[in-house]
């Protein structure tokens, strides 16, 4: 009886230690949970993706479209990854410039916007390395911003004139 008592002490023992480490984890200054923060920069309507997925469904060739329904499509920007996103409806709409939480889940993304108590799926169109995205943002900027230069064809005509 006694081995019996001191292994239920043992046992009541190493649960609440186990309780005490998990309430300082959760209690800790580092948020709970899966979800990584990113900004919606942009947002355009297109083609809604079909729900179909799989390798036979891609090798099938175009999909003819079931409906004329436009999605919004959405530019989500985090730490390290850039995502284009595509709403499922065209009734999902995630505000423009907010901070939202998301996270990757069954290959889409659930986005919770404002805290609020359910997700929204999305799927994922495309994704790049944050560094890459803004390289070629960069570049695009530096074309916009230097003047055009007049190609051959243009030093041609004008010569001829």
């Amino acid at each position: 009886m006694k081995q019996l008592f001191s292994n239920a002490k043992y046992t009541k023992l190493i649960f609440f230690l186990a309780l005490a480490l998990c309430s300082i984890r959760a209690s800790g200054a580092e948020p709970l949970g899966v979800y990584q923060h990113g900004t919606v920069v942009r947002m355009r309507m297109g083609d809604c993706l079909s729900v179909h997925h799989g390798f036979m469904f891609a090798m099938a060739g175009p999909a003819t479209q079931m409906s004329d329904e436009a999605c919004p499509e959405y530019t989500l920007v985090s730490d390290k990854v850039v995502f284009v996103i595509v709403a499922k409806s065209s009734n999902q709409l995630i505000p423009l410039a907010d901070v939202i939480d998301f996270r990757i889940h069954n290959n889409e993304l659930a986005v919770r916007v404002d805290d609020a108590k359910h997700e929204s799926k999305f799927s994922i169109k495309e994704m790049v390395l944050r560094s890459e995205w803004d390289l070629v943002q960069r570049h695009i900027a530096d074309q916009l911003s230097t003047p055009a230069r007049p190609t051959d064809g243009a030093a041609a005509m004008r010569a001829e004139n």
